[in-house]
């Protein structure tokens, strides 16, 4: 299982797509009545700092916190944390606070208040929206460990053990500062530096494991939860929910196409094909990105990554142009015969967005909160044992049309990537996998074309919570919201109002994704 899809989120492009295509909801009285979550009023920011973004027709202030950077390690000193609080344009006091997480992890949150100054349109008439740069990303203080994204992505799997690694040895202690619970508790002192009484909790890809976390650690602040794209804390550590997705988004696509451009059935064969034949001849790929070419060893694994992962995104999007996800049925039909020319076309395209990023704020996350089929206090020889013992566990086909191994070695934050992650040097404590979480609204959505994200994991997401609610929205992949017309949107926006989804009937009408034919 893999969130790192929202890596493509930082460039401008995408910026300028979720601009247009999310939309606003009509207006509705807010939980609880007019002053539910009303914060006190508060001195505004006077002078802001020059990286304070500009959304318009609103005041943002902002402001940076000085954090302990490990708890219970005060010898580490602190980290400064960002953030930036949109302010509502109408008069009178904040009818309640919207706190957004993007994903990634580490993906940055401030540079886009732009864009949900946008997207969330009416409800910021009445609401503040505050957005915290998580630790080591964006305005926050950055604590880099020396890996790059585009040398961990286009590494071959003992590349990548031996880049997280690296990490933690140039992290050293200060590897403990990148957990969910700490960028949790810097999104509550952000809180309470503003004199917000509660949030509405708003979480996308790696933000609806982060916001469960913030619920569970201050389950008073909380007023609500919209989760898209949702994966539950205590999710599989060998990912079968995304290897068997695989399969299904690939017969729903084929299924869906008019006129028919493809078999499901045979689309699932050429896959099993495909993966079987990459499992023992790799294919050589150069990829070509900004900062240089690579050489990718292209394997079973890198195809699970590139079908679960990178094809999840943006489906539905641009319903009337074909995605990577309509463009695999036909290119796994070639590959299956032979040709290998579309397969890796697609590759090359898809890689083309690696970037030098530090990936500390991503792999330290990862390897400090994840749930691994390893005791993380074992020493590595004896992970290796148990891993592998949980690898020959697994029944036939519970993969999909992956082996278990296979399908292991493509995820850039499971499998066997952390096997190497020492223990004396991180979180004092696992991230809990099934904590005590308030009684809430909870509205949790799944794209039915998501494998990354499925919709197995969005069912035990909502039920993580005594109210949750959820809903699959046909035709989408990766965070719903993609979609064009603004309904699943509307539906958000609704929620964070009321607590209550209302009417979703524009979630059955959604058009079909476009797939290009397979030829005969």
């Amino acid at each position: 299982m893999t969130y790192r899809n929202k890596r493509r989120a930082r460039r401008a492009g995408l910026a300028i797509a979720v601009t247009a295509l999310l939309a606003t909801a009509a207006s509705t009285s807010p939980v609880g009545g007019p002053t539910a979550s009303a914060a006190p009023s508060v001195p505004r920011v006077a002078t802001a700092p020059p990286w304070c973004p500009t959304v318009p027709g609103h005041q943002v202030d902002c402001g940076t916190l000085d954090r302990p950077l490990a708890e219970g390690r005060s010898a580490l000193g602190t980290v400064k944390v960002s953030y930036a609080v949109v302010r509502h344009s109408a008069p009178g006091a904040a009818k309640g606070t919207v706190a957004v997480n993007t994903g990634g992890p580490g993906q940055v949150v401030i540079e886009r208040a732009p864009i949900f100054g946008h997207a969330l349109g009416d409800l910021l008439k009445e609401h503040d929206l505050l957005l915290v740069d998580p630790r080591g990303t964006g305005h926050s203080e950055r604590i880099p460990c020396g890996v790059t994204d585009a040398e961990y992505r286009f590494g071959t799997r003992t590349q990548q053990r031996d880049a997280v690694k690296r990490c933690a040895a140039n992290l050293g202690p200060r590897a403990a500062a990148y957990t969910s619970a700490a960028t949790a508790d810097d999104i509550d002192a952000a809180r309470a530096r503003l004199g917000v009484l509660q949030l509405s909790l708003y979480g996308l890809s790696y933000g609806t494991y982060l916001m469960p976390v913030y619920a569970s650690r201050h389950p008073e602040r909380v007023r609500s939860i919209v989760q898209s794209g949702a994966y539950p804390l205590a999710f599989d550590p060998l990912g079968r929910p995304q290897a068997q997705a695989v399969s299904t988004t690939l017969r729903r696509v084929c299924e869906r196409s008019a006129p028919a451009a493809c078999d499901g059935k045979q689309a699932i064969r050429d896959l099993t094909t495909a993966a079987a034949r990459l499992g023992t001849q790799p294919m050589a790929v150069p990829v070509a990105t900004e900062h240089g070419t690579y050489s990718v060893r292209f394997t079973e694994g890198k195809l699970a990554n590139l079908l679960y992962e990178a094809a999840s995104r943006e489906v539905g999007a641009a319903p009337d142009r074909p995605s990577l996800l309509g463009r695999l049925p036909a290119a796994l039909n070639r590959f299956a015969n032979g040709d290998v020319s579309a397969l890796r076309t697609l590759v090359q395209e898809e890689g083309a967005s690696g970037s030098e990023e530090d990936q500390a704020p991503y792999i330290g996350v990862v390897c400090n909160d994840y749930r691994k089929p390893w005791s993380t206090e074992a020493p590595v020889s004896v992970r290796w044992r148990q891993y592998r013992a949980a690898l020959a566990g697994v029944d036939h086909g519970e993969h999909g049309a992956f082996s278990a191994e296979g399908f292991n070695e493509g995820p850039t934050d499971g499998g066997d990537v952390c096997i190497g992650w020492p223990r004396e040097n991180t979180a004092p404590e696992p991230q809990p996998t099934h904590p005590q979480l308030p009684d809430v609204p909870v509205l949790v959505l799944s794209g039915d074309l998501d494998a990354n994200t499925p919709d197995a994991n969005g069912v035990r997401a909502a039920r993580q919570f005594r109210d949750g609610r959820f809903f699959s929205v046909p035709n989408t992949g990766h965070v719903p919201e993609w979609e064009p017309t603004g309904c699943v949107t509307g539906v958000s926006t609704r929620f964070l109002r009321t607590g209550d989804p209302g009417d979703t009937s524009c979630l059955r009408g959604l058009a079909p994704i476009t797939v290009e034919a397979v030829r005969t």
